[in-house]
């Protein structure tokens, strides 16, 4: 059976490290996974990350920035991930609907409602089995965001320390109105200790929806890094 699973999270929160390592844990375990990213996954998301991302774009509006990912996003779900799921595969996805609402909606103050009947429009209502957010203090996230040399610093990263704040309040929102989607896991702590919480949680799901019962999977044990 497939399984869709998001990543969400504060500026700097580690999102890629996570998923590379649960990338590689699921793998070892004997699992097709497809690994993607909003906005992008596909070539046309890429463009659109792009325009979204340009520093010289700062007068884009914010309902023009919901559009763009929702167009985006359209893409990714109709190009990418419906048919990795279909084929029975797990699709894990950095950032997806949520980012949405909570960067577009929490963080500009755009109406969630018309933010959500526009997701839904976009992905055809398709939500993840599991959202893992990556909980940081976006002070301590912002930091971390400046001194990744290899890493992306991009027009919504330099939005003031309010607008960062109100984003990780309604991600917190948005975990108390839906607890048993959520992985709330603290960012602050050790990386193989986020992936220890991580696959523990991966592995009761999978068992849930059946894909941790075949033969074998008794030993599924989280990859060492």
């Amino acid at each position: 059976m497939s399984l869709f699973i998001t990543f969400e999270g504060p500026e700097g929160s580690g999102k890629t490290t996570q998923i590379l390592l649960l990338q590689r844990a699921l793998q070892e375990a004997g699992r097709t996974v497809v690994c993607t990213r909003e906005p992008g996954g596909t070539p046309i998301g890429e463009q659109i990350r792009e325009v979204l991302h340009a520093m010289g774009n700062r007068a884009m509006l914010p309902i023009t920035e919901a559009l763009l990912y929702s167009a985006a996003r359209a893409q990714h779900v109709g190009e990418v991930i419906r048919p990795a799921l279909e084929r029975g595969e797990i699709v894990v996805s950095d950032r997806y609907a949520h980012s949405t609402l909570a960067y577009q909606g929490d963080g500009h103050g755009l109406d969630r409602q018309m933010l959500h009947q526009l997701g839904q429009w976009a992905t055809g209502g398709l939500a993840p089995d599991l959202v893992i957010y990556l909980d940081l203090d976006v002070i301590e996230g912002l930091r971390r965001k400046r001194q990744d040399v290899s890493g992306e610093w991009n027009r919504m990263d330099e939005q003031d320390v309010a607008f960062h704040q109100a984003v990780r309040a309604g991600y917190l929102r948005m975990v108390e109105s839906d607890p048993e989607r959520w992985l709330v896991v603290d960012a602050a702590q050790p990386i193989e200790v986020i992936h220890q919480q991580i696959w523990t949680r991966i592995r009761r799901l999978c068992k849930g929806c059946g894909l941790g019962e075949q033969e074998g999977d008794e030993g599924w044990q989280p990859s060492s890094s």
